[in-house]
């Protein structure tokens, strides 16, 4: 594709009317590149207290779910008692190492263009509001999203509050609001809510369980995602 005929592709998409006025994203593994990191920090964390350390599978499924719940599904060895210390083992590794995530490429052309078209762009995330904060810092993603929810200042996926939240700070309907996501935590979280959602391949969940909970689109690469929403959002 020239340039000549990208700009005439993103002249016809801007000119569509708006589906969606809200776009929910999800944050690691759907615009962070994180899910590898998150992994090694759960199996460390694990072994740091004597637990039976997960598979890559077992870790990867947790992600996106808050951080207490989700250490407890990946080492449902580790007492309770040792939870709080599980937690903090994680805590330890991920701010040890988090300086290593970047966004997938992509991500910031992408959010621009949702920007300029006027949608609304949030934040659902199973992080805590002191991780997400620190990724927010960044200039690059500097004043891009217009509200975030965290797993620790509400309800976790798949329970729908942080959407229902974010829908009710923007006065936006559920047939106006679309979550994008990595897991299918992220799906379920949108279809109790009552809202679309688009999944990416290039995260944590596999393809076949994305599909099996029927999003709009499955996108294999931030590519993929940013055309379809040129298209459909």
């Amino acid at each position: 594709m020239t340039d000549s005929t990208a700009s005439v592709a993103v002249s016809f998409a801007t000119d569509r009317p708006r589906r969606y006025d809200l776009i929910a994203f999800d944050w690691d593994g759907t615009l962070f590149d994180s899910t590898a990191l998150i992994v090694g920090c759960i199996q460390d964390a694990v072994r740091d207290v004597g637990g039976r350390v997960p598979s890559r599978e077992r870790a990867a499924w947790v992600i996106g779910m808050g951080l207490a719940q989700a250490l407890a599904h990946a080492a449902p060895d580790v007492p309770p008692e040792r939870q709080p210390l599980l937690v903090e083992r994680y805590r330890h590794h991920w701010f040890a190492r988090q300086h290593e995530v970047t966004l997938f490429d992509g991500v910031l052309p992408l959010l621009t263009d949702l920007r300029g078209r006027g949608h609304r762009l949030a934040v659902a995330t199973g992080k805590s509001r002191r991780g997400l904060d620190v990724a927010l810092q960044t200039v690059a993603l500097h004043g891009v999203f217009d509200a975030s929810r965290t797993a620790d200042e509400t309800a976790g996926k798949p329970d729908p509050q942080m959407l229902l939240e974010l829908m009710a700070e923007f006065d936006v309907p559920p047939e106006r609001t679309l979550m994008i996501g990595d897991t299918t935590h992220d799906l379920q979280m949108a279809r109790n809510a009552g809202c679309a959602a688009v999944a990416v391949t290039y995260g944590a969940h596999a393809h076949e369980d994305l599909r099996s909970l029927q999003p709009a689109f499955v996108a294999h690469t931030v590519a993929d995602l940013h055309a379809w929403l040129r298209a459909h959002a």
